[in-house]
């Protein structure tokens, strides 16, 4: 099975721009759907991005809609985040996760694989 592991995270500016990566020891499409999410400090996990690995199609939270763009790429057995103009309250751990369902679940306990975190500071 695929086990995840982010990277990319780090310390910017608001209005800055920073990619997250997430890998996958196999093919992404073993996983119907694969997930970013994020939790700041005293919050729930939150959903911000999914991506339907079998059809191509990606969904986005309100929150970040326009700014942040999840991709996959099965050549390099890699999914990313691109993240755009940033605010602080993008500040959190952001997390890759997969599951078995094409639905794309919100909750995280629809999610069997999940990456260690990697840390997203924007600073005013």
């Amino acid at each position: 099975q695929v086990q995840l592991a982010e990277s990319g995270g780090g310390s910017v500016q608001a209005g800055g721009s920073l990619r997250l990566s997430c890998a996958a020891s196999g093919y992404i499409a073993r996983s119907a759907c694969m997930a970013w999410f994020r939790q700041a400090p005293g919050k729930e996990r939150e959903a911000v991005a999914f991506i339907y690995t079998r059809s191509g199609g990606a969904f986005y939270a309100d929150s970040v809609q326009g700014r942040f763009t999840i991709a996959q790429d099965n050549t390099k057995n890699t999914v990313s985040l691109q993240m755009n103009s940033l605010k602080p309250d993008d500040t959190a751990m952001y997390y890759c996760a997969a599951s078995p369902s094409a639905l794309c679940p919100s909750r995280v306990d629809g999610y069997n694989l999940w990456g260690q975190g990697t840390q997203v500071t924007v600073s005013s």
